[in-house]
């Protein structure tokens, strides 16, 4: 007489639902990924990325990291690549050459890729043995303890690295002041105070507007 356990059931179940979940996951954020590099329009590249985000995301999921997952999509999804968007519309792309550039640098490129697919072929390929160290400070038993990732996240984030949270955002508020002092264009009454940014402000490129001479010759023509 065999005895049935509906548990072990239910956990087969669910790891099948994980295993699936996983590959569809990585193998459409690869695919997207390699869509993003040899797409040719540059908005297409974007929404290519867009896909990579939310599927990278997903994998957070099934990680148990939602917190990660959320920011994953708010920061890049809903704000790096809004900002690259942004960066698009306001560049000329009419003006890039429409047949692909080959770098010097593919040479260093090849090498370096077939390196990182051996690499992957051996991480996905090999078992390590899960030890205390690989945990880390926070292994899932702590986690749980704490109440899920977002409360681990918090704790680790606020009191062993506040100093470096705080670094970072002051650098990148520098940075984001910076660029705007470097984008700003010199106004007309500004122009005898700084002559050289007066001249980077002021492409060679930009069209002259018509002077009023213009519409008589035409007329006088006509």
């Amino acid at each position: 007489m065999t005895v049935r356990r509906p548990g072990l059931a239910n956990r087969m179940a669910d790891n099948l639902e994980t295993t699936v979940a996983f590959w569809y996951l990585a193998i459409a954020a690869v695919g997207a990924g390699a869509l993003m590099l040899v797409a040719r329009n540059p908005v297409h590249s974007a929404i290519s990325l867009v896909i990579v985000i939310f599927h990278v995301a997903g994998l957070f999921v099934i990680l148990g990291a939602g917190f990660l997952a959320v920011a994953q999509i708010a920061i890049y999804a809903g704000a790096i690549v809004v900002l690259f968007l942004f960066t698009l519309m306001m560049l000329d792309m009419r003006r890039l050459p429409e047949e692909r550039v080959t770098h010097r640098q593919i040479w260093l490129g090849i090498p370096l890729g077939i390196l990182l697919a051996i690499e992957g072929v051996v991480v996905s390929v090999g078992t390590p043995e899960i030890s205390a160290s690989i945990k880390g400070t926070f292994p899932p038993a702590t986690v749980s303890e704490l109440g899920g990732s977002t409360q681990a996240l918090a704790v680790s984030l606020f009191n062993e690295f506040t100093l470096p949270f705080l670094g970072a955002s002051v650098l990148l508020t520098a940075a984001t002041i910076g660029a705007i002092v470097l984008a700003r264009r010199v106004e007309a009454h500004e122009q005898a105070d700084y002559p050289q940014a007066a001249e980077a402000s002021s492409p060679d490129d930009t069209p002259a507007e018509p002077g009023p001479a213009e519409p008589v010759l035409e007329e006088s023509a006509r």
